[in-house]
């Protein structure tokens, strides 16, 4: 495999985008990602934080020391991994997390990986999605993904402009992916709104460095109310409603998530309504 150091984001020509690598490079390790090579652009993506304004070579680390973050932000990027790789990670690289079901990391032929069927709903799945799970139980990892998601963050990339929520999408049988990034586009920026008031809740297996079984977040602004959840979905998922929970289809192993998210939903709610009074 060859490394290329472009001098700039037009000289990818087809070779795999790599910064920070915290999740790059376990991938190919697994033989899960498959490169011909290798483009390190850590050096071509903008970074540091400018107002709303973040670059997304902008580690993990430095969100969470930043008191101009919202706090919803900062929690995220706190609660994620550990200090070793939230110092090399890069916010970019975590919003393309890709899922820890084991089944997909084993390289079982699930749906994910273009199979007909996911394991997962009749094996294994304490971790796994009480939404959305009807052809992939698969958990979404990443709290600041949750936390821009609640935030109502945007985007740009080398070839447009979005909304964060519409970086991700629910896998069809046509096309298995949880992403619309396309072919070489590369996230370039994000835009980060100020609430008026923001949290994010996390519950693990472990009391640290450890992905959520639930994550939540949640963001005010004027008389509206923003939340979103991890570790409950293939993508990250927002909650119209608290109602919505209701709705949930958790696997015989997962019910407990629901409970979960009904509980760190009321905290999060109680968190973002005392801060207007």
């Amino acid at each position: 495999m060859e490394l290329l150091r472009p001098s700039s984001l037009a000289e990818l020509d087809g070779a795999t985008p790599l910064a920070g690598g915290t999740e790059l490079v376990p991938l190919l390790r697994d033989g899960l990602v498959e490169a011909r090579a290798l483009a390190h652009i850590e050096p071509l993506l903008p970074r540091g934080i400018h107002g709303t304004a973040i670059g997304a070579g902008t580690t993990l680390a430095e969100l969470e020391a930043d008191p101009e973050i919202p706090a919803a932000l900062r929690e995220a990027c706190a609660a994620a991994a550990s200090p070793q790789l939230r110092n090399m990670g890069t916010i970019g690289g975590n919003l393309l997390q890709a899922t820890r079901c084991w089944y997909w990391r084993l390289d079982y032929p699930c749906y994910l990986h273009g199979g007909d069927r996911c394991h997962a709903r009749e094996g294994e799945h304490r971790e796994h999605a009480i939404f959305a799970n009807d052809r992939c139980a698969s958990a979404h990892p990443s709290d600041p993904a949750a936390a821009l998601l609640a935030l109502g963050a945007t985007m740009r990339t080398t070839a447009r402009e979005l909304a964060l929520a519409d970086l991700y999408r629910l896998p069809t049988d046509d096309d298995r992916s949880t992403t619309t990034l396309r072919p070489g586009e590369v996230i370039l920026e994000l835009d980060v709104p100020q609430p008026d008031a923001s949290v994010y809740l996390k519950a693990m297996s472990r009391a640290a460095w450890s992905f959520p079984l639930v994550g939540v977040a949640a963001a005010r602004t004027g008389g509206e109310i923003r939340l979103a959840l991890a570790g409950v979905a293939p993508v990250p998922w927002t909650l119209t409603s608290t109602d919505e929970l209701d709705s949930a289809t958790p696997l015989p192993g997962t019910a407990y998530k629901t409970q979960i998210a009904r509980a760190l939903v009321r905290r999060a709610l109680a968190h973002v309504g005392d801060q207007a009074r």
